[in-house]
């Protein structure tokens, strides 16, 4: 029945075609892979394993936007599923003209986790030791480092980001890794979350 509720949203909506249903994280794998559909709804409690879907789709089909849809609200779960490769986290209840707006902010390159986790996921597990302030870790980046960072805060690829600063995508590759140690932050999404945090 939310399967059902879903494809009905996302079929009503003019810019989005429903190809592909399944049940199981396998379902989900063969989906991406036989039909390379441009974007993947997993939830994350799905048989199978909706953390381990999204990091087999990452691997295999690297070019399917992966979003995890669901109810679980723990830090650990959010972590595991955008280091396996979602690009987005989204909280079931969600109504649909929200879904369907973060959903596309999602496909144009930005990073999306619902806003009463984002704050969690910026500061990570509570029980670890407090962070230097965000202002701190900012402001230890280099000016090319704070140029990439402010670039990604606003959704832009590693491609867009090289052409925007008239360098080579490797270049900008080599920045990414140092700058995020810098900040404290463990991929791109936390790092575009901070960005946004930081305006």
């Amino acid at each position: 029945m939310v399967r059902r509720g879903l494809a009905e949203t996302f079929d009503e909506a003019d810019d989005f075609e429903v190809i592909g249903e399944g049940a199981s994280a396998a379902d989900a794998v063969a989906i991406a892979r036989d039909k390379k559909p441009n974007v993947v709804l997993l939830d994350i409690t799905m048989p199978g394993g909706g953390v381990e879907a999204a990091r087999d789709i990452a691997k295999f089909c690297p070019d399917v936007c992966v979003i995890a849809f669901t109810i679980r609200e723990e830090l650990a779960v959010v972590q595991s599923a955008l280091r396996a490769g979602a690009r987005g986290y989204i909280l079931k209840g969600t109504d649909g003209e929200e879904l369907l707006s973060n959903v596309r902010r999602i496909i144009d390159g930005q990073s999306y986790v619902s806003p009463e986790l984002a704050a969690r996921l910026i500061a990570g597990d509570l029980g670890a030791p407090a962070p230097p302030p965000a202002s701190e870790r900012i402001a230890a980046l280099s000016e090319r480092e704070g140029q990439i960072f402010r670039l990604m805060g606003e959704g832009l690829t590693n491609q867009e980001i090289a052409e925007r600063l008239g360098l080579r995508e490797n270049t900008v590759k080599h920045y990414i890794t140092p700058m995020m140690q810098k900040l404290g932050v463990r991929n791109r999404t936390e790092a575009a979350l901070l960005a946004r945090g930081a305006k």
